[in-house]
Parts: C-alpha cells; sequence; structure tokens
C-alpha cells in the first residue's frame, strides 16, 4: 500500500530523514519507534506532502506521490493527524467532523455521512455526548478522539498517525490504542508514530526504529519486543524479564 524508498527531507540545511526505505502493506499497523528528534514526524509529513523529499519516492496504492500538494494526497485516500492535533477550538465537535469529510464528494457524502458519522460515535460515544461542545473545550483525551475521528471522516484507506498517547492520562491512552487496534478490523491501515513504545507494539503488526533519521531495526512486533536494545532504550528497565517470564 505504501512504500518509501531512500527518502531524504530537509529543513533548511539540516537533513532531517537519511536515506529512509520502509513499506507498509493493506490491513497492517506498522509503528515507528524512537526517540524526540529521531524523525518520526518528519517522515509522516513528507509521507502527506507537507514536508516534500529532497530525494527519493513516496508511493503509495501504486501510484508516485513524492511531490503531491497534500490535498491531492488525501483526496487519494491517506489522512495524516498530525502531533498537537490542530483542532479547530472555536468550531464544535460537530463542525470538526464536517470538516474532516470536506475531500468527499457531495454525492460520497450524502449517501455515506450519517453511516460515517455513526461508525466513528461507535469508536469513540464520548463525541455523541459532546457534538455541539467546541473543541476547545474538550479534556486532551477526548481532542485526541477528535482529531483521529475528523481525519477519518476523510474515508482513508491509510490512516498516518503522530504521537497520539502524547499529553493523555494512561487509561484514557488504552482507550485511544484499543480504538486504533480497532481500526484495522475496519479496513483502515495505520503507520503510527509512537514515544509509548509499549502501548504501540502491543497494538502493532511490525515495526521500524529511527534514530538520527535512520531506520536502524525493524521486524515484528514480537521480534522488536525482544530486542534487547529496543527494550533498553525504549521499553524500560524490567520489561526483559516482565516479557520472558
Amino acid at each position: 500500500m505504501l512504500r518509501t524508498t531512500s527518502v531524504i527531507t530537509h529543513y533548511g540545511r539540516v537533513r532531517a530523514l537519511d536515506g529512509v526505505s520502509l513499506h507498509v502493506e493493506a490491513g497492517e499497523i506498522v509503528c515507528l519507534l524512537g526517540a524526540n528528534g529521531a524523525g518520526k514526524t518528519t517522515l509522516l509529513r513528507t509521507i502527506s506532502g507537507l514536508n516534500p523529499a529532497t530525494r527519493g519516492a513516496v508511493v503509495f496504492l501504486g501510484r508516485e506521490i513524492t511531490r503531491q500538494p497534500p490535498e491531492a494526497i488525501v483526496r487519494a485516500g491517506l489522512s495524516h493527524v498530525p502531533e498537537g492535533r490542530q483542532l479547530f477550538g472555536p468550531m464544535s465537535v460537530s463542525d470538526n467532523l464536517a470538516l474532516g469529510a470536506y475531500p468527499r464528494s457531495r454525492q460520497d457524502k450524502r449517501r455515506h455521512l450519517a453511516r460515517d458519522l455513526e461508525r466513528i460515535f461507535s469508536l469513540f460515544p464520548v463525541l455523541r455526548e459532546r457534538a455541539g461542545q467546541t473543541a476547545a473545550t474538550l479534556s486532551g483525551g477526548e481532542q485526541q478522539m477528535l482529531a483521529i475521528s475528523r481525519a477519518l471522516m476523510a474515508s482513508p484507506k491509510l490512516l498516518l498517525l503522530d504521537e497520539p498517547s502524547m499529553g493523555i492520562a494512561p487509561i484514557v491512552t488504552r482507550q485511544i490504542f484499543g480504538a486504533i487496534a480497532a481500526l484495522r478490523d475496519r479496513g483502515v491501515t495505520v503507520l503510527l508514530a509512537e514515544q509509548n513504545a509499549r502501548a504501540a507494539l502491543t497494538i502493532a503488526d511490525r515495526g521500524y526504529v529511527l534514530e538520527t533519521g535512520r531506520i536502524v531495526a525493524e521486524g515484528t512486533a514480537a521480534e522488536l519486543m525482544r530486542d534487547r536494545e529496543v527494550q533498553r532504550a525504549y521499553l524500560g528497565k524490567g520489561y526483559r524479564e516482565v516479557w520472558e517470564d
């Protein structure tokens, strides 16, 4: 479904990505692990056209999108939930969701908008209760649910998620990651950038580890959980013993 080949991306003179190649197959949840500054956000922004690659190629559904504008990439079936959510704070939950459906044709929205809203509310029931409330007054977890839901309203085939657990209480993080796992069952493929490696690997099929703009490890979720360097750097002290028990 998605393939990047030797992607290099710059911020000015700084090389933020240095030859990144990866792939995501339809129906997978693939996670990107790494510390702050590793290049996770830059990679997602490069894929979605917000920071086009300097060199290399991004191919989505068999078509190169390396230098396509973001709006064309969204219409092709790829939605991006950015770090920080970037909701329209003064607008209601309902209006934020309606804006998410903007790239779809009028005919498609007439036929399927009500159905898709019901699917959103079944995934995140609290948003039905908050439908008339402004986005700025939601809790951090509710705002993240809304950001994901707004992206889903574009009816994407591939969803890019950037740090969905950031600033959210653990109990809400579990709820959100449960919903992300449920998206796979609904036919949505997910590329997830996340510092919470344990949560990400729990729901992912495969993963990549980024350091200073390069992929330094990859494998199935189970392989990465067992990798001693991944355990040391991202899973925390004592995780190996718990895993082996």
